[in-house]
């Protein structure tokens, strides 16, 4: 997996692409936006620090959204920035790691990110009066627009990439939490029942023992 570390302190980005080297991805660096942004599109995975010398992160999530990129990004950001860390979800992050950061925890995040992969660019899907669009990372109901959050939505890309087809708890967990714990997996069916609450009942299929299903629904 091709993996992009964005970051302009030294040590941190050394200790980063040491990590992920040694998990035998083929890691890029660079140490502000304008290099970023001529690597962006070459890579699977953008672990993106919040804070760089030419802006910010979150300007450069913004952007790749908008031309449509939907490569999974993992920002770093200080433990105290609540504020910066909605933003940058809003701006489009999949996830975040606080700093300091432990390197275990970083690389199963990004595990996580690669195994969830990119969603097709442009994906819409319309289910009954549910329209989900995954390179906006917006969702409507009977026309209102639906706060769905970044892991919700990484449960919803991961069951829309295996179309009508039951994904494996298992699966789910692994690649939207990291790690298939009790703790995850009480999540998710938390998270499960909210989506069902915002959107419909219909739109999610358990299947017991299995996993879960998205509903069929029409594609564009």
């Amino acid at each position: 997996m091709r993996v992009l570390v964005v970051d302009d302190e030294e040590h941190v980005q050394r200790v980063i692409a040491q990590a992920l080297r040694a998990d035998g991805h083929a890691v890029a660096t660079a140490v502000d936006l304008a290099t970023a942004r001529e690597l962006a599109f070459e890579t699977d995975v953008i672990v993106l620090d919040l804070n760089l010398p030419d802006g910010s992160g979150i300007e450069l999530c913004r952007e790749l959204r908008a031309a449509g990129a939907t490569t999974p990004i993992l920002m770093l950001t200080a433990l105290t920035q609540v504020a910066s860390r909605v933003r940058g979800l809003d701006a489009g992050a999949d996830d975040f790691v606080g700093k300091p950061f432990a390197v275990s925890e970083l690389r199963a995040r990004v595990r996580a990110l690669g195994r969830r992969g990119a969603t097709p660019r442009g994906l819409v899907i319309g289910l009954g009066d549910v329209v989900l669009d995954f390179a906006g990372r917006r969702a409507r109901r009977a026309g209102k627009e639906v706060a769905v959050t970044s892991r919700e939505w990484a449960i919803l890309e991961m069951l829309a990439k295996r179309g009508s087809r039951v994904v494996p708890k298992s699966e789910l967990l692994e690649g939207v939490w990291g790690e298939a714990s009790d703790s995850a997996n009480d999540s998710l069916e938390v998270l499960i029942g909210r989506l069902r609450r915002k959107l419909s009942t219909d739109v999610i299929r358990t299947l017991r023992g299995e996993g879960y299903a998205l509903a069929e629904g029409r594609r564009s």
